[in-house]
C-alpha cells in the first residue's frame, strides 16, 4: 500500500455515509470556510492500482495539520472503498501514520464515535508509531421516520410542541399575510437565500465564522438535487429561515434562525414544523438528522443521540507533539478533577 495526494480516487467521494462526504461540500470548504494561509492536502491510499482509503485534510500554518472540517461539519469519516475490510484499514491506518509522522501532530473531527472503521484505523497508526487519543466533541440528534406520516411523527413528540404547533399554528391560518416557501434550485434561489441571510443577521445567532459559506453550499447543494431552503414571510417580510439537505434518504438540518421580534408567533418552530412535515410528506426520506450540537430544541423533534469525536494524533518524537499531547492529557486531567468537584458539591 501507498499513499498518494492525487484526486484519481474522486470515486471515494461517492462511498462516504452522507452529503458531507460528497466531493461538493469539500469543494464548499476550500472555497468559502478555509483558515486563513491554510491548504487543502488530500492523501488517498492505494492497494497496488485500487484506490482503498481516501482522507480529505488541512494543512495549516505553524506546522499544523488536521481534517478538512470546519464549524459546519457534523461528519466526517476517512472514506473507504465499499467492502474494505477492518485489516485492510488498519493497513493503511500504518500508511496514513507513516505520512502524518512528518507533522508533530494532527487532529481529526467530527468521527462518529461508533464508526466500526475507527478501532482498526486507530490500530494502524499506533502501530505506525503515532500517540492517537479521543476526545469528547459534540452531539448530534436524529430521528427515524422512514414508513411515517407526518401525523404519526407528530404523535411521537412532546405534548408541549404539540401544543405550541396547535395554537401558533390555527393563529397563523387566520392570518392571510404569513406565507411559507420552499426553494430547492432555479431562480429562487437567490431571494430565499438573501431572505435567509436577513434573518440571520436579525437574529440571536452570533456572526458566521465563515459568511461564504453558506452562499458556497447552497448552490452546490442545489445543482446536486439536495437543498430545501425554507423561509416563512410575515406580510411580505422573511421572519424565519432555514436550509435542508436530503441526501441518501437522511435529511439534515445544517442551518436555522429566526427574527426574535416575532418570538411571540414561534416562527422558527412553525418552520421547522413545516419543513419537516414536507420532507416526511415527499416520500424516500428515512431519518432526520438535526446536525451539530445539543441545543435544547432538539429533543423537541428527535430522540435519538449519537456522539461525535476527536483523535489527537501525536508523533511524540518531535517536541511539538510531546507538548501537544501533554496538553491534552492535562487538559483531560483538570476535566475530570472539575467534573468529580461538581458531582462531589450536588
Amino acid at each position: 500500500m501507498s499513499p498518494s495526494r492525487s484526486l484519481i480516487g474522486q470515486p471515494l467521494f461517492e462511498a462516504g455515509p452522507g452529503f458531507q462526504s460528497q466531493r461538493a461540500w469539500f469543494d464548499a470548504l476550500v472555497e468559502a470556510a478555509l483558515p486563513q494561509g491554510a491548504r487543502p492536502l488530500v492523501w488517498m491510499v492505494r492497494d497496488g492500482e485500487r484506490p482503498l482509503l481516501l482522507l480529505p485534510m488541512l494543512s495549516g500554518p505553524g506546522r499544523r495539520l488536521g481534517s478538512l472540517t470546519a464549524a459546519y461539519t457534523c461528519q466526517f469519516q476517512p472514506l473507504a472503498a465499499p467492502g474494505t475490510s477492518g485489516t485492510a484499514l488498519k493497513e493503511a491506518g500504518v500508511v496514513i501514520g507513516n505520512a502524518c509522522r512528518a507533522w508533530p501532530a494532527a487532529t481529526l473531527e467530527a468521527l462518529d464515535a461508533d464508526w466500526p472503521g475507527l478501532p482498526p484505523l486507530l490500530a494502524g497508526l499506533r502501530e505506525a508509531g503515532v500517540v492517537a487519543r479521543r476526545f469528547t466533541q459534540f452531539g448530534n440528534w436524529h430521528q427515524p421516520v422512514e414508513g411515517c406520516t407526518w401525523e404519526a411523527y407528530l404523535a411521537t413528540r412532546p405534548g408541549s410542541l404539540r401544543e405550541t404547533l396547535r395554537r401558533k399554528g390555527k393563529a397563523c391560518n387566520r392570518d392571510a399575510s404569513v406565507r411559507f416557501e420552499e426553494v430547492r434550485g432555479g431562480t429562487g434561489i437567490g431571494p430565499a437565500l438573501a431572505a435567509y441571510e436577513d434573518v440571520y443577521a436579525r437574529s440571536w445567532k452570533q456572526p458566521e465564522p465563515s459568511p461564504g459559506f453558506n452562499r458556497a453550499l447552497l448552490h452546490r447543494a442545489a445543482a446536486a438535487g439536495a437543498l430545501r431552503l425554507g423561509v416563512m414571510r410575515v406580510a411580505g417580510q422573511a421572519v424565519a429561515a432555514q436550509y435542508w439537505v436530503v441526501w441518501r434518504g437522511i435529511a439534515t438540518v445544517l442551518k436555522l434562525a429566526h427574527d426574535d421580534a416575532w418570538r411571540a408567533l414561534s416562527p422558527g418552530t412553525l418552520l421547522t414544523a413545516h419543513m419537516i412535515r414536507g420532507l416526511i410528506g415527499e416520500g424516500g426520506i428515512a431519518g432526520l438528522d438535526f446536525g451539530r450540537g445539543d441545543d435544547a430544541y432538539k429533543q423537541l423533534w428527535a430522540d435519538g443521540r449519537r456522539q461525535r469525536i476527536g483523535v489527537l494524533l501525536a508523533n511524540t518524537r518531535r517536541p511539538g507533539g510531546a507538548l501537544a499531547l501533554a496538553r491534552h492529557d492535562a487538559g483531560t486531567w483538570l476535566h475530570h478533577i472539575r467534573k468529580a468537584d461538581r458531582q462531589h458539591q450536588v
